[in-house]
């Protein structure tokens, strides 16, 4: 019989695999498996299609998500990873998911249908001002950020403007989107200096063996 054994809040860990509850019972995503432990139904979350368990994988430390967390999620895609995080905060929560592509957008509508703590915003997140009047100035927990992108730093600093004071950024730093010419550890060295005014650097952790030329990053708003 399998055991369900909570490693952060509302991430769980069944039989060495990572699960988040599945806040729409008898639906997957992406095809993950569902597994029903004690009468509760886990979502199977695959660390090969999502940065953020990879990280919880690679043994991060600081994971700020929990029931009733208000999320601005910029880079939504098809909603893998914006799904599991919708578990985890929660009908109380709430996640306003930015991504640029209309095909993408088109998928992750249909996912925030079906999950109502979801909001899809399809608009460009270096332009925080066609969101602004929906995400209100200092009314996010938490920032996490995977856009392909050579702006990437400069994106997530316009985009501070939403977190609260104290609150969390993760970033996903793609070195190949940055500069391809470069090695990994510079680009990723410049990024967060960059970033040091705005945000203390908590973590910095390599998602190898799950992605390959990323950097995983956790920061907190100064």
């Amino acid at each position: 019989m399998p055991v369900a054994k909570e490693v952060f809040p509302g991430v769980y860990s069944i039989d060495g695999r990572l699960a988040t509850r599945n806040l729409v019972k008898g639906r997957s995503v992406y095809g993950e498996n569902l597994v029903t432990v004690d009468k509760t139904e886990y979502r199977m979350w695959t660390p090969y299609r999502s940065k953020l368990a990879a990280a919880v994988m690679n043994k991060l430390r600081t994971f700020a998500f929990k029931e009733g967390s208000s999320v601005l999620y910029l880079g939504a895609s098809n909603g893998t990873t914006p799904s599991h995080v919708s578990d985890i905060i929660g009908k109380k929560g709430r996640l306003f998911g930015v991504e640029i592509s209309e095909r993408s957008m088109r998928d992750f509508v249909a996912l925030c249908e079906k999950r109502e703590n979801m909001l899809p915003l399809l608009a460009d997140a270096r332009r925080i001002e066609s969101y602004s009047g929906v995400v209100g100035n200092g009314s996010c927990d938490i920032i996490y950020q995977d856009v392909s992108a050579k702006e990437q730093a400069e994106i997530l600093e316009k985009n501070a403007v939403f977190l609260k004071k104290g609150g969390y950024a993760y970033l996903a730093i793609k070195s190949q989107s940055i500069d391809i010419s470069r090695e990994p550890k510079e680009v990723y060295k410049e990024v967060l200096h960059y970033l040091e005014n705005t945000f203390e650097i908590l973590e910095q952790l390599s998602l190898e063996p799950y992605d390959s030329a990323h950097l995983f990053a956790v920061l907190r708003k100064r």
